[in-house]
């Protein structure tokens, strides 16, 4: 119990003027309830909770409102009982000014509990059922950090922790929050010390340091350590150690050096040297959730400065707006210089007094002008090196400013930025009045959010990889496969060949008198037959643009879904008529300039006889019987060297655009280049191999149109066979094989509209305009 432990000193550290008397002249107080609790859902380290209260939820105190997303996050609850009467964003104490979602609560004024569940021997339980416990109560660190204690209070299993430091330091000027607490509630904070000492398995050491200008709570406690021994022998471990006051000790890293001689790695926590560092409100914040079951909806708050007329220390509900507190300790804004939460060395300056007081609240510091003056304006760095002298972790606060001019973000973090803990004390003693802790949190923040947006493009860049890399996986197998069917086809050739020459008989033997006949006709006439298949590709456009035509004009009918015709409907019709008409034309003037250009065309066609193959007319285009055969036996007149030429014009179209489209890709600066230039290589390679087939022994020769006319006769019989089973089907099967085939396409229509507006696809109107089509074709069958 008593202090024997050694202390060290910590490097540089400054001794302002401490001002902790205005605020312990009387006890600890209390206010009335708000008319209204302001609760945010933020009031912590880490991501903000989640609400699981509605507007018009009534409300117990002590009600679980906003639940933990993740494991760095903390329950939020309701502060007292009442109605729950808007889910907003409203300001909240923060130095940017910012709003955050918060839970607005109208009191009842009964401060109705909900049931608590109690427990009588926190030892009787687990350990992770007391770490439960304390998560479920919502416990943050109400030392300033708001770090959730749950987490805290878990290391891993390879950190061994041998010492549990109290952190009882306050060295904050004003501020007297924990002082009072150690005053009043000493027993309960000596409770709560065993409590993390079971938690974390009895340490060797307990320490609960304090600064030697808090006498009265160094006293309160020793008594409480000897009355705890009296019940619970471990209670005798714990040890009150007095160390000489100077800012800023109260630090995490700097009272562990204080009171064991260890200092804490760059980069790594005080659990890595075997130290768990507790502030002691936090401490008795966890004892009373195990304890009694409360969730932790008030602190002790420092209420101080003479713009007030009462200065003290009150128990004051989270969610109480500043506001409201001020009001109730005669607070006048004319003698104010400012409103500050915390205190003058680490607080900020509140931009709107109605935020409310949050877990991580110790202080209100409303200074008088001359109490606080505004501070002088900022001056040219002189390099006296005071800063240097007074910085509590021996980093060089004159480089770190410079490079933060800069922005040179890589030699902040080289001279250790981030091991800066904003204690002020360098801003304190600057001659030249240069806010040096603003430039350091201005860099932090622009470090972490150039942190932020690099993972998210190193994410981009290994799923664009990703996607390149099973292109390419997906291409290798392709080639694979079709080299695969080119060589089992050659093999085919081959043996067809060798049984041909075996037999002895002459290729044309194998061919019918009709066979003759036909390859005899195509090798005569194949420009003739590709100017009539185009000309019936043409006339099939026309066709099916006066077909598109004539269903928008179509008059809209009213049915189930849409009993009213409304005026957008009439003129999305009007839009797409003219669009029909549009393509009409176009495709007229098509048919109109080819013709031109084959007058031959223009004459009356013969008609077919047994020795002449029948050319499909625009007639057969109504029976699709007669148009397959017209296809099948246009195919079958076309010998294989002629085919190949007419494959090789298509793949010499397709290989221009090809290189088009990598033109316009390396002017943009695409990253597709690679991928489109790829597929120009493939196109080369399929010419050339194309080009030699024409050089191959037997391109000329009439086997293939044998084996041409086999497919087309197939194709025929396919033909066929699908006309008959239409005649076969009723009226309402065909009609339900239409609607069936139309959900389909509408299906796949809106996808490919979810997936256009997804990916801002300029081709949105086009997709939108094609699912209102469907929609309304179906809607006209069902």
């Amino acid at each position: 119990m008593t202090s024997l432990t050694r202390v060290w000193d910590i490097p540089g550290g400054i001794h302002p003027p401490e001002n902790k008397n205005q605020s312990l002249q009387l006890p600890l107080g209390e206010i009335p309830l708000p008319p209204l609790l302001v609760i945010p859902l933020n009031q912590h380290m880490g991501t903000p909770a989640q609400p699981v209260v509605q507007v018009g939820d009534s409300v117990l105190a002590g009600q679980l409102i906003g639940a933990a997303d993740g494991t760095f996050s903390a329950n939020t609850h309701a502060s007292t009982s009442g109605t729950v009467i808007a889910i907003e964003d409203r300001a909240i104490p923060h130095p940017s000014g910012i709003a955050a979602q918060s839970i607005v609560i109208q009191p009842d004024g009964l401060h109705a509990w909900i049931e608590k569940e109690e427990c009588a021997d926190f030892r009787a339980l687990d350990r992770l059922e007391l770490l439960d416990k304390i998560r479920a109560a919502g416990v943050a660190g109400l030392g300033g950090a708001g770090f959730p204690t749950a987490v805290k209070l878990a290391p891993k299993s390879t950190q061994v922790i041998d010492t549990l430091i109290l952190n009882g330091a306050e060295c904050e000027p004003y501020i007297t929050a924990d002082d009072m607490l150690m005053q009043v509630r000493a027993n309960e904070l000596i409770a709560g010390t065993l409590l993390l000492s079971h938690i974390l398995h009895h340490p060797e050491k307990l320490l609960i340091g304090v600064e030697d200008n808090k006498p009265k709570a160094i006293a309160a406690l020793k008594m409480a350590i000897a009355a705890a021994a009296v019940t619970d022998p471990e209670a005798k471990k714990i040890q009150v150690v007095s160390f000489p006051t100077k800012y800023p000790s109260g630090g995490a890293k700097q009272i562990i050096q204080i009171l064991t001689g260890r200092e804490t790695p760059s980069g790594h926590h005080s659990a890595d040297i075997g130290v768990i560092c507790v502030n002691v409100a936090t401490a008795v914040a966890a004892w009373r959730a195990v304890r009694y079951g409360e969730p932790m909806i008030s602190r002790v708050t420092t209420i101080v400065g003479e713009a007030l007329q009462t200065q003290r220390n009150i128990d004051v509900l989270f969610g109480t707006p500043i506001s409201y507190v001020l009001e109730q300790h005669g607070f006048d804004a004319n003698r104010a210089s400012r409103v500050v939460m915390g205190g003058p060395m680490m607080g900020f300056t509140l931009l709107d007094l109605d935020a409310p007081v949050i877990k991580t609240t110790n202080c209100i510091l409303a200074p008088g002008k001359q109490e606080l003056p505004p501070p002088a304006p900022a001056q040219a760095c002189i390099r006296c090196g005071l800063c240097a002298e007074v910085c509590p972790v021996s980093l060089l606060p004159q480089q770190l400013f410079w490079y933060a001019q800069a922005e040179d973000f890589d030699r902040l973090e080289t001279h250790n930025l981030f091991d800066c803990i904003e204690c002020g004390a360098c801003s304190y003693v600057c001659p030249s009045s240069i806010p040096l802790v603003q430039y350091y949190r201005a860099a932090k923040g622009s470090i972490r959010q150039q942190e932020i947006e690099k993972e998210k493009a190193d994410r981009s860049r290994q799923r664009f990889e990703f996607r390149q890399a099973r292109i390419a996986k997906e291409e290798a197998e392709k080639e694979a496969k079709r080299l695969l069917r080119q060589k089992a086809a050659e093999e085919a050739k081959k043996k067809l060949a060798e049984k041909t020459i075996a037999t002895s008989e002459p290729l044309e033997a194998l061919a019918t008198t009709t066979d003759i006949v036909a390859a005899a006709v195509a090798k005569a006439s194949a420009v003739q037959i590709s100017a009539d298949e185009q000309k019936i590709k043409l006339e099939r456009m026309v066709n099916a643009a006066k077909s598109t035509l004539e269903f928008a004009q179509k008059p809209l009918v009213p049915n189930k879904t849409n009993p009213v015709i409304s005026e957008e409907q009439l003129v999305k019709q009007q839009v797409r008529v003219k669009q029909a008409a549009l393509k009409l034309a176009e495709a007229e003037k098509k048919l109109a300039d080819f013709i031109a250009t084959q007058p031959e065309l223009a004459a009356p066609e013969p008609l077919p006889t047994a020795t002449t193959p029948a050319v499909a007319t625009t007639t057969a285009i109504d029976d699709p019987i007669a148009a397959a055969i017209a296809r099948a036996q246009a195919k079958l007149a076309i010998s294989p060297a002629d085919r190949i030429r007419s494959n090789i014009e298509s793949l010499h179209s397709r290989l221009a655009k090809a290189e088009e489209r990598v033109a316009e890709a390396k002017a943009d600066g695409s990253i597709n280049v690679a991928a489109l230039q790829q597929g120009v290589d493939k196109l080369r390679e399929k010419i050339a191999e194309t080009e030699a087939q024409l050089t191959e022994p037997g391109a000329n020769e009439p086997v293939a149109v044998k084996a041409e006319k086999t497919a087309a006769q197939i194709a025929i019989e396919k033909a066929r066979q699908k006309a008959t089973a239409m005649a076969n089907k009723s009226d309402g099967q065909k009609r339900a094989e239409q609607i069936q085939a139309l959900q389909l396409r509408l299906q796949k229509a809106r996808e490919r509209l979810a997936q256009a507006e997804a990916e801002n696809d300029p081709n949105i109107e086009a997709f939108r305009l094609g699912v209102t089509r469907l929609e309304e074709k179906l809607n006209e069958i069902a």
